[in-house]
């Protein structure tokens, strides 16, 4: 590495190298410390037109992954839930994480955690109470048989028990400190 490629990691908190002199902005979600992150609802990135909500399920990295199958099945209840919700035309996305530890929902307004923590209280609430999932036919989804509906309903419950009584919604930065006492966040 040369010493301006070192310069530009040291110094621009959101910049990394992916190959010689090819840099790439990194990616919002990767500066945060993810040995830190309990289960709850945060603001993932916000732009001019729609806001992007972490609804973390479980502790990444200490409890387990929410199973592929239980997962899908949260999605279509999820979406289903939120798009016939009061705030349907300003859902964008309702989507699960890539690491199977919780879900995305991006909205267009202005929503509050606490807002979105309300609304997906509602969302639980009615999952655990459905008896069975939408869309879940060769005609309407894309692996229908990958759905595990009473996995689906144990993880909701959790995660309505930790919404309701251990919430939080504030990320850890990673970070670095030199040697010269300076700090940066990392990526």
């Amino acid at each position: 590495m040369s010493i301006r490629q070192l310069d530009v990691s040291l110094h621009c908190q959101h910049i990394i190298i992916i190959k010689k002199n090819a840099y790439m902005e990194v990616i919002s979600s990767f500066t945060i410390d993810h040995t830190k992150l309990k289960p709850g609802i945060y603001v993932s990135r916000q732009a001019d037109s729609f806001i992007t909500f972490d609804l973390r399920f479980t502790e990444p990295n200490k409890e387990p992954a929410i199973a592929p199958a239980a997962m899908h099945s949260i999605e279509h209840l999820m979406a289903t839930w939120y798009r016939n919700s009061r705030v349907k035309d300003d859902v964008v996305y309702v989507g699960p994480m890539g690491c199977l530890t919780g879900m995305y929902l991006i909205l267009t307004g202005n929503y509050s955690v606490e807002e979105v923590r309300q609304l997906t209280i509602e969302c639980m609430e009615w999952i655990l109470n459905v008896d069975e999932v939408p869309a879940t036919t060769p005609e309407t989804c894309g692996n229908c048989l990958l759905h595990d509906l009473p996995m689906c309903k144990w993880e909701c419950k959790r995660y309505l028990k930790r919404l309701k009584e251990d919430f939080h919604c504030e990320y850890n930065k990673l970070e670095t400190t030199l040697d010269n006492g300076m700090v940066f966040a990392d990526a």
